[in-house]
C-alpha cells in the first residue's frame, strides 16, 4: 500500500452512521491515520481500522440462548426413549 496523505480516502467504521463508509484522512501519526472524517455525515473520529465495536448485549443474549439450548438438548432424546419403552 502506498503512503497515505492528508485528504486521502480510506474505509472505516463510522459510529454515527453505524456503517463502513468512505472517510478522509484528517491526521497521520507515524505513517498511520490517527483521525478520519466520514464523508457521509462529516463526523470526525479516531481511526478504527474498519472494525465495528462488539455488541455486548447481543453477545450476552447469544450466550444465554446457548445455555438454554444446551439444557434442553437431552430432553427430546429422553422422551423418545420413554416412548419406545412404553410400547
Amino acid at each position: 500500500m502506498s503512503e497515505l496523505r492528508l485528504g486521502d480516502l480510506i474505509d472505516d467504521y463510522c459510529s454515527r452512521c453505524r456503517l463502513l463508509t468512505n472517510h478522509s484522512v484528517v491526521s497521520i501519526v507515524n505513517g498511520e491515520p490517527a483521525k478520519v472524517q466520514c464523508r457521509t455525515c462529516h463526523n470526525e473520529h479516531n481511526y478504527r481500522h474498519g472494525k465495528a465495536p462488539t455488541n455486548k448485549a447481543a453477545t450476552r443474549k447469544a450466550q444465554l440462548f446457548d445455555a438454554v439450548l444446551a439444557s434442553i438438548v437431552g430432553a427430546p432424546a429422553d422422551s423418545e426413549a420413554e416412548a419406545k419403552g412404553k410400547k
